[in-house]
């Protein structure tokens, strides 16, 4: 049952992207056929779920905290939270998957139940997404959920794209953990 699950969920984030009005077919494609090949993988899932354990009772005064300390360090020398995130195995690895998409992703990210970063390929601009429609409308959506967001200018990644943010959920539980955004530079899709 468990291994039925597991193997169903990239089916269902795949049929709702393919159901997403605002994605161009080729990003839809890309999406289904090399984005969830990995997106569910153990290494991601154990990462979001490690971090929950560790996150779980943080308050939205110590949430404040850390994004302030993330917004302040982002550009300077000393940079221990973002060196945290960034040293962690899970960004090797994302940034790996960027590597290889032949310059289809410009970031990948991702976050936990809060929406706070777990992982990251790149830099973001903020700890925080929790209060961004790419975390409320996946995360929040529920299991199977995925948002396209609008193809703009991206301050991180320095590159015109679309973000597609999806939940993700523990296989064993079906439970949605956390959500991973990708972001795809648009002219490799149009």
């Amino acid at each position: 049952m468990i291994r039925t699950l597991a193997l169903s969920i990239p089916v269902i984030v795949a049929a709702s992207i393919a159901g997403a009005v605002d994605a161009p077919p080729a990003m839809k494609s890309f999406v289904e056929t090399d984005v969830m090949t990995w997106a569910q993988s153990e290494q991601v899932i154990n990462a979001i779920t490690a971090q929950n354990a560790q996150t779980a009772e943080s308050s939205a005064a110590q949430i404040e905290a850390w994004d302030t300390q993330w917004r302040a360090e982002v550009g300077q020398d000393a940079q221990p939270l973002i060196s945290d995130v960034m040293g962690r195995p899970l960004s090797a690895f994302l940034a790996e998957q960027v590597a290889a998409s032949g310059g289809r992703i410009t970031e990948i990210f991702v976050m936990d139940a809060l929406g706070l970063n777990v992982a990251a390929s790149d830099v973001t601009s903020d700890y925080w997404q929790g209060d961004e429609d790419k975390y409320s409308k996946s995360y929040g959506a529920g299991a199977g959920a995925v948002f396209v967001d609008e193809v703009e200018f991206d301050e991180s990644s320095q590159t015109y794209q679309g973000q597609v943010s999806m939940a993700l959920t523990d296989p064993a539980t079906g439970e949605v953990i956390g959500a991973m955004t990708v972001g795809l530079n648009a002219e490799a899709f149009f």
